[in-house]
């Protein structure tokens, strides 16, 4: 099968006034393996070149990823070279035109060369996908690196501004009561809620200081200089001043008091609610039902619309929840437990307005988050492993809130006040960059 070539060049008559004329023959464009014309010419990162079909040949009996000639490992999957190709067919097209017709009556090459680009295109896949992800974490990890190190100044300003105020934050729920003055009076008495601020000068006229508020009786408040025509008013007065006598202080009524008295108790919260919503939950349930449970059920699962009057006593008298608030919140603790959180937190919008907005973002992009894990066991049919989870989970939790009750009187209140403002103001930032890095990685699946 020896066919001769002249090649000619016109090109190099005009540029060099020498006209290149030579024969040139088939065997000049020889495959390595079967040392025939190369069809489809695949070169190596070798360099050495062969038929498509020889080296799919090769890779099926050897299963190896090498040079057949030179033995040197090739790197990605080998491509047809196509400006070699293309030139082998105008020189010989009728070599190659025969050379097709016998290679597609052989069902062994065309089963070898079926295989050998299945196994090319997992490979490209695979290296795609990689490509994308590396990217991806090349991204998230410099993003990451930076919101770190910009959230973490951010905290040691937050807590160094909040500490400094936090004798004023946390004043009356420390000062005994028979101590205050009748400014701090009339600052618990706006604390009840925006009705209160109409009685303020009243307070402050007659000079009601901590040991007169201790003495009046509901039917004082009749009289002047109080004149409390309003029943629900005296009556939510005369309820907060009971509390008041009982614990000699004023008791917290917005995060900040309570994070003053329960500066533990608020900083496990804050975290098992974020890790562990159902959890905490039923430790609230059962280790802190009046102070704690009982307005978290109350505002998250209300019995009713309350009117004006009720939405000033509903803090102060808590009853037992109902049937039906313990239906829906026993609905929402299984199902949708960040809910829960984000109706608490919407409820005291204002109170606090920025730090109930952030509550609310947190939970949910929590909820996002868990929404992706159960996603993840249901496609990898893992479902079954979800109760050995659960006991992991529980395990991990209790086992880190054992290690914080042993050494949490030796934490020094300033690494606390980080952790806590942390987790209150900058989760959220960190978990809007996991959800974009879980809505990527599915992305790259789908492709």
């Amino acid at each position: 099968m020896e066919e001769d070539v002249k090649l000619e060049s016109d090109n190099g008559e005009r540029s060099s006034g020498v006209k290149l004329d030579r024969n040139i023959s088939v065997s000049e464009f020889s495959c390595n393996c079967c040392y025939d014309i190369l069809v489809n010419p695949t070169t190596l990162n070798c360099g050495h070149s062969f038929c498509r079909h020889c080296l799919a040949l090769w890779w099926v009996s050897s299963k190896k990823t090498e040079c057949p000639e030179c033995r040197d490992k090739w790197e990605g999957f080998p491509k047809v070279n196509i400006l070699l190709r293309d030139v082998i067919e105008k020189l010989f097209p009728d070599t190659i035109k025969e050379k097709y017709e016998d290679l597609e009556q052989n069902t062994e090459i065309s089963r070898a060369l079926q295989a050998f680009n299945k196994y090319g295109n997992e490979q490209n896949q695979s290296s795609s996908r990689e490509g994308r992800a590396n990217h991806q974490r090349g991204g998230g990890g410099f993003f990451s690196g930076v919101l770190t190190a910009l959230t973490g100044v951010a905290v040691v300003l937050l807590v160094y501004h909040w500490s400094s105020r936090e004798s004023e934050h946390d004043l009356l729920v420390h000062k005994p009561v028979s101590k205050w003055t009748p400014e701090e009076v009339v600052l618990w008495l706006e604390q009840l809620g925006p009705w209160a601020s109409h009685y303020k000068d009243r307070f402050l006229s007659g000079r009601v200081n901590g040991r007169l508020l201790l003495t009046l009786a509901e039917d004082e408040f009749l009289k002047e200089p109080y004149s409390i025509e309003s029943t629900s008013h005296r009556k939510a007065i005369i309820m907060e001043l009971e509390r008041v006598k009982t614990l000699g202080v004023k008791p917290p009524q917005n995060l900040w008091e309570y994070k003053a008295v329960n500066p533990g108790k608020s900083l496990f919260l804050l975290y098992a609610l974020k890790s562990s919503p159902r959890l905490s939950m039923l430790y609230m349930y059962l280790f802190d039902y009046t102070e704690t449970f009982l307005p978290f059920i109350h505002t998250t699962c209300p019995l009713q619309e309350e009117d004006e009057e009720d939405i000033i006593t509903k803090f102060i008298d808590l009853q037992n929840p109902t049937w039906t608030q313990w239906r829906e919140f026993l609905v929402k603790y299984v199902f949708l437990p960040y809910q829960l959180l984000a109706e608490f937190a919407w409820d005291w919008l204002e109170v606090h307005y920025w730090t109930s907005r952030f509550i609310i973002v947190n939970a949910m992009l929590l909820s996002v988050l868990e929404l992706f894990s159960f996603w993840r066991l249901w496609s990898t049919s893992q479902l079954r492993s979800l109760p050995r989870l659960m006991w992991g989970h529980f395990w991990k939790i209790s086992t880190q809130g054992l290690l914080v009750a042993i050494f949490w009187p030796v934490i020094p209140h300033f690494v606390c006040n980080c952790l806590f403002y942390w987790a209150l103001y900058f989760n959220p930032i960190i978990n809007i960059d996991l959800v974009v890095k879980k809505i990527r990685r599915l992305e790259t699946q789908a492709m």
